[in-house]
């Protein structure tokens, strides 16, 4: 396969997800990504569970496709290292707090001489202005500060954190599409440039609707649980066995489900004739619809509605979800040689180019500094200087 981002090398200096992730997808369109982690422990979330053994998975699932160097970035020594690195990739990749990357000289304004078409990608918790700019960032602070949790969950149980990191996720597909337009840029006059991104804008930036309907009007969302808010009937239902998603997007789905359901007249009925009035009268519409579906298994449900053209599936458990035929067809999941003889099942990355899915290229770098001697020697340093460097402890 042509891989698009072939030729392209990258200085990751990032840790934990956001960052991580940003890399792992570069990495799976073709870029050489460099993980640069602390000599005396590296990425955090190498002591992070779930564990195999004594590797984290928490690693593992956001690492695939790099290489590891282990150095002291905060010696003398280190810092030119690292300076030498970075004079020689197209981009670096950080999620310090805002100023630390220009403290040890590695901003794009510094690195500008030696290196002017560099691109510097920083993601940090609030971004490089306001109060709050210098203050330490999570996922789940991002989540209850952007309203993201108000709007999650139901009743009793909310605000609810979402079941996945998902602003780290998000802020680093942000990330990663900085960066690619950056490149393009950078093709058309070789000018580099510093992007950025913060877990609270990305975060803030997903509420789509929910926050343009305050914006606009005023109004300040509910949380609503499975159910969708504004669409009826849209979310999921109980049947005979296990629930099911239902997503009726428009009066013609509506139409088409009651026919399923073996209930045409339900859709003339003058309270549920249109999406509006249908929202208007939800709950009794659920009741109905849950005595409805209430004579059949899910399975039977799924292909019966999917088969008319509407929206609709299973609601899985993990387990569940990479046994479905559809999951199973797609080959998301790569098994991939680890360096100690084993083997890691990775989930790949979500993309496919010209009919052909992107091949994880290795597994993620579970010992600490693996390639550093490889990856220094690239960067033109001997055997002798890398020796010198191990005993002087800098890597």
């Amino acid at each position: 396969m042509n891989q698009l981002l072939s030729g392209i090398r990258v200085l990751d200096l990032t840790r934990a997800l956001a960052g991580p992730l940003c890399t792992a997808l570069l990495s799976d369109f073709g870029a050489d990504i460099i993980k640069v982690e602390t000599r005396s422990g590296g990425d955090s979330s190498r002591q992070w569970p779930p564990f195999d053994g004594s590797d984290s998975l928490y690693f593992a699932s956001v690492n695939r496709g790099k290489r590891s160097v282990a150095l002291d970035m905060r010696s003398e020594q280190g810092r030119k290292l690292l300076r030498r690195m970075a004079v020689d990739v197209d981009v670096i990749v950080e999620n310090f707090r805002p100023g630390v990357l220009a403290d040890m000289g590695l901003d794009q304004e510094s690195l500008a001489e030696d290196n002017p078409g560099v691109i510097v990608m920083s993601v940090s918790g609030f971004g490089p202005t306001g109060p709050e700019q210098f203050s330490p960032g999570l996922d789940q602070v991002a989540q209850g500060m952007s309203g993201l949790m108000s709007v999650t969950g139901a009743g009793d149980h909310t605000p609810m954190r979402v079941g996945i990191p998902i602003i780290d996720t998000v802020s680093g597909i942000y990330a990663a599409l900085g960066i690619t337009a950056a490149l393009v840029s950078r093709g058309r006059d070789g000018a580099g440039h510093h992007v950025q991104t913060s877990l609270l804008e990305s975060a803030l930036s997903i509420m789509s609707f929910q926050a343009q309907n305050y914006l606009s009007t005023g109004r300040v969302a509910e949380p609503n649980g499975n159910t969708h808010p504004t669409i009826t009937p849209y979310g999921t239902f109980d049947t005979a066995d296990f629930p099911i998603i239902i997503a009726t997007g428009s009066d013609r789905h509506w139409e088409s489900l009651c026919q399923v359901l073996g209930d045409p007249e339900l859709a003339d009925r003058p309270e549920y004739r249109t999406g509006q009035s249908r929202l208007a009268h939800r709950d009794r519409l659920t009741k109905e619809l849950l005595e409805l579906l209430s004579v059949r298994p899910a399975a039977e449900w799924v292909t019966a509605i999917r088969a008319s053209g509407i929206p609709c599936g299973p609601v899985h458990t993990i387990d569940q979800a990479f046994a479905d035929p559809q999951v199973q067809a797609l080959k998301m999941v790569q098994p991939m040689a680890t360096p100690n003889g084993g083997e890691v099942p990775l989930v790949r990355g979500p993309f496919w180019v010209d009919d052909e899915t992107l091949p994880i290229r290795n597994a993620p770098p579970m010992v600490l500094g693996q390639d550093t001697a490889e990856v220094l020697g690239e960067f033109g340093l001997s055997d002798e200087d890398i020796e010198g460097l191990r005993r002087d402890r800098v890597i």
